[in-house]
């Protein structure tokens, strides 16, 4: 099948950032399809390409996979206006792609969500079907998180409930997204939850550790990597490192790694406050943040304490956590609280609530024995339950569903002679019998 996945903030290993669109298409690469992988320029991501853009546009092979990159740059610390003139963008030069009588099946990774558009006009016009995958739910989140203009709001709601409705197969990420697009028309029959992974090769035991200068060799190192934006709630963070360094608790570190449009005002206030058990990195290879964690205490999985993230969350955060066998601490209820309290790997303390992370922080800095349960139980639940690999067989088997149906050959002609060959007689099914139970 000749599959075009759409993902604009697509990143191979290279980069800082999600990894996922990279390990699918090479898994559907390596099942004997042919994968076009568009994307942007998404900050902090590496497509894999070196060589120069061409009329706005560069392709190549990376790991049997063909990527097309657009010229168009995006990032969390772009204003907002800006950003949706990137999703526009890569939406009006994706549509091409997906137009072309080579494609058999499109592949909507979102977000963003304009990243549909051009997957429902290949259904349109060419009758493409195609898969949409929700990374975070749309317009639910934008609309939870406050600024957007409502007419803004009000074509999303109408392109969320087109691609929810006209998809092939829906992938989401968490229950709770896959509730959203079945609330939105969605056929449940179709609708399917394939979860982030755990990389159990950049993560894990097996990995050399690395530390920053600024962390001292008797300092539990708490790591926090992602963005640092307003859906983050990384002033909570500083809020229980400003505790923990009133109580004298010197025995935590609390690294800050990425970028955002948040991250200047962290970076102000730390210093302003002298808060001398905080380090900031800039963000990092997915290699280098596996060594990161390697020489690190404990995983921080952080959200802005707003109810509807509970069960809409699909963290790396976590799962980078449990594949290096460190013990989580996260502040969100619902699916990232369930997820800890499965190893126990982990602790899990009401959203907003600084004290009690600082306190969570505390407990695992002066207990090494209860790090080390956890972070066993951690690198268990990666194994066991999380392994990327697994999660990949089962998205390819959904992709392979909705595509279209094989062309059926019809008998050869009989020969002069020969007498005239039957069409083959259909299976039979028994019928199902009721179930005693």
């Amino acid at each position: 099948m000749r599959i075009l996945y759409l993902h604009q903030h697509h990143s191979g290993p290279g980069g800082s950032t999600s990894t996922r669109s990279d390990s699918l298409a090479r898994a559907l690469a390596a099942r004997g399809h042919e994968v076009t992988l568009a994307c942007g320029r998404y900050d902090g991501a590496v497509s894999g390409l070196d060589g120069p853009f061409r009329h706005g546009r560069r392709a190549g092979r990376v790991a049997g996979v063909r990527v097309v990159e657009f010229d168009i740059p995006c990032g969390n610390a772009m204003p907002l206006r800006a950003r949706a003139g990137a999703f526009l963008r890569f939406a009006a030069r994706a549509a091409p792609l997906a137009l072309r009588a080579e494609c058999d099946l499109v592949v909507a990774s979102s977000t963003p969500l304009t990243v549909a558009i051009p997957a429902l006009a290949a259904r349109a016009v060419r009758g493409t079907p195609f898969v949409f995958e929700i990374r975070d739910p749309w317009p639910e989140v934008p609309r939870a998180l406050g600024g957007v203009p409502r007419p803004v709001l009000a074509a999303m709601e109408r392109l969320a409930d087109a691609a929810c409705r006209r998809a092939a197969a829906v992938v989401a990420l968490s229950d709770g997204m896959a509730e959203t697009a079945r609330a939105r028309g969605a056929d449940p029959d179709r609708v399917h939850v394939v979860p982030n992974g755990c990389d159990l090769h950049l993560f894990g035991p097996h990995v050399a550790p690395w530390r920053p200068a600024a962390a001292a060799p008797w300092e539990c190192l708490a790591v926090y990597a992602g963005a640092h934006g307003a859906a983050n709630g990384l002033g909570g963070l500083l809020d229980a490192a400003a505790l923990l360094r009133a109580r004298g608790a010197r025995g935590v570190r609390i690294l800050l790694v990425g970028d955002g449009g948040q991250k200047r005002d962290l970076v102000s206030r730390a210093l302003a406050e002298g808060l001398d058990n905080v380090t900031f990195l800039d963000p990092l290879p997915r290699a280098a943040l596996g060594a990161l964690y390697a020489g690190s205490q404990v995983a921080l999985h952080l959200l802005a304490p707003l109810p509807a993230f509970a069960e809409w969350t699909a963290p790396n955060k976590i799962m980078d956590g449990l594949a290096a066998g460190l013990p989580v601490v996260t502040n969100q209820p619902g699916r990232a609280a369930r997820m800890v309290a499965d190893g126990p790997s982990g602790i899990a303390v009401p959203a907003g609530d600084a004290a009690a992370l600082a306190d969570a922080l505390a407990r695992l800095a002066g207990d090494p024995a209860l790090r080390a349960r956890m972070g066993t139980a951690a690198r268990r639940q990666a194994v066991t339950t999380w392994d990327r690999r697994l999660l990949a067989e089962r998205f390819c088997a959904v992709v392979e569903a909705a595509g279209p149906p094989a062309p059926r050959r019809r008998p050869a002609s009989p020969q002069p002679g020969e007498a005239p060959r039957a069409w083959p007689a259909p299976a039979k099914i028994a019928p199902r019998r009721a179930d005693p139970r």
